[in-house]
C-alpha cells in the first residue's frame, strides 16, 4: 500500500516547548494549502488521522470523516510534556539519547515503543489492503520518522526534515521488508 503522510500544520503556541501528546491547536489551513494538498493526494484513499486536534483540524478540512487512530499519536514525553526545552536541559536530553531514547528519562514512551506502535498499525493496514491501495495519514513528525525507521537507522531519521503540511509518500511494507 502507499502511505501519503502529512504532518499537521504549525503549532504557534508550541515554539520552544516539548509537546508530544500535549493537545495544542495548529494554525488553520489556508485555502491555498488545502488546494495544494488536495492536488497531491489521491482521489480514492482511506483517510486516517491522529486524534490530536492539530491533526484533526487539517484532516477534517481535507476529508470530513477521517478515521481517528490512537496509534498515530506523537511520542508521549511524560513529565517533559509542556516543559520548555531549555528547562529540560541539555544534560537530561543527552542522557535520554545515550540511553537509546528510553522512556525512563521522562516517564513516557521510548522511541522503540513508538516504532512498534506505528509499525504494527501500518502492518495491519497492509495485511488487508492491496499493494495499490492509498492511505492518507495526517500525523506527527515522530510518527513519520518512526515509519521511515523500518528501513533506516532511527538516528538517520531524526536528521530528516518533516515539514508541516507537506506530503511524504512511503510504500508499505518497504521494499525487502516483511511485515512483522
Amino acid at each position: 500500500m502507499r502511505l501519503y503522510l502529512v504532518r499537521h500544520l504549525a503549532v504557534p503556541t508550541g515554539a520552544g516547548i516539548c509537546y508530544g501528546r500535549l493537545d495544542l491547536p495548529a494554525v488553520p489551513p489556508t485555502p491555498q494549502q488545502l488546494a495544494d494538498l488536495r492536488a497531491g493526494l489521491p482521489a480514492e484513499a482511506l483517510w486516517c488521522s491522529s486524534p490530536a486536534q492539530r491533526c484533526q483540524t487539517l484532516a477534517r478540512a481535507l476529508y470530513p470523516t477521517p478515521t481517528l487512530v490512537p496509534d498515530l499519536q506523537e511520542l508521549d514525553f511524560g513529565k517533559w510534556e509542556a516543559c520548555a526545552w531549555s528547562n529540560i536541559g541539555a544534560a537530561a536530553l543527552d542522557a535520554w539519547i545515550t540511553a537509546g531514547y528510553d522512556g525512563a528519562a521522562h516517564g513516557g514512551e521510548s522511541l522503540t515503543t513508538l516504532q512498534q506502535r506505528v509499525w504494527r498499525w501500518a502492518d495491519a493496514q497492509a495485511a488487508h489492503l492491496t499493494p495499490s491501495h492509498a492511505v492518507v495519514v495526517i500525523t506527527h513528525a515522530g510518527v513519520i520518522r518512526a515509519l521511515w525507521s523500518r528501513t533506516t537507522p532511527f538516528e538517520a531519521c531524526l536528521g530528516r526534515a518533516v515539514p508541516h503540511g507537506q506530503i511524504i509518500v512511503l510504500d508499505w511494507p518497504p521494499a525487502g521488508v516483511q511485515p512483522g
